[in-house]
């Protein structure tokens, strides 16, 4: 019976002093998660980079488009709103050309062509 009480004392010294010894697994995965969330965050910022630069272009009337295409595209009313009301800030038409996504000559039609534009709209 003393010989059984002792080698289970002697098990359990063994297994606590394997339990120093023998390295840690689950600081490698708490690393391995952390690299991995630090990818997914850069993953995801670098997709949502492109999804605005996207949309950016497709808001943007592309200048390879003939002239005559593009004298009867009309411009979408909230620009002309925004045009108008950036206009009336003081803005230069340069800058507002800038801020609207659109060019010097058509903010220069809109700002001419007042009779449409209502502020109560």
């Amino acid at each position: 019976m003393n010989i059984l009480i002792i080698i289970m004392i002697i098990i359990a010294v063994l297994l606590i002093v394997a339990s120093f010894v023998i390295p840690d697994y689950s600081k490698q995965v708490k690393e391995d998660i952390d690299q991995l969330s630090i990818q997914l965050y850069q993953e995801t910022y670098q997709i949502k980079k492109r999804l605005k630069v996207l949309e950016e272009e497709l808001l943007i009337p592309n200048n390879d488009i003939s002239l005559n295409k593009q004298s009867s595209k009309k411009v979408n009313p909230i620009i002309v709103n925004q045009v108008h009301l950036l206009n009336e800030q003081g803005l230069s038409v340069d800058q507002i050309a800038k801020q609207s996504a659109l060019t010097i000559e058509e903010v220069n039609e809109i700002l001419e062509d007042d009779k449409g534009w209502d502020r109560n709209e």
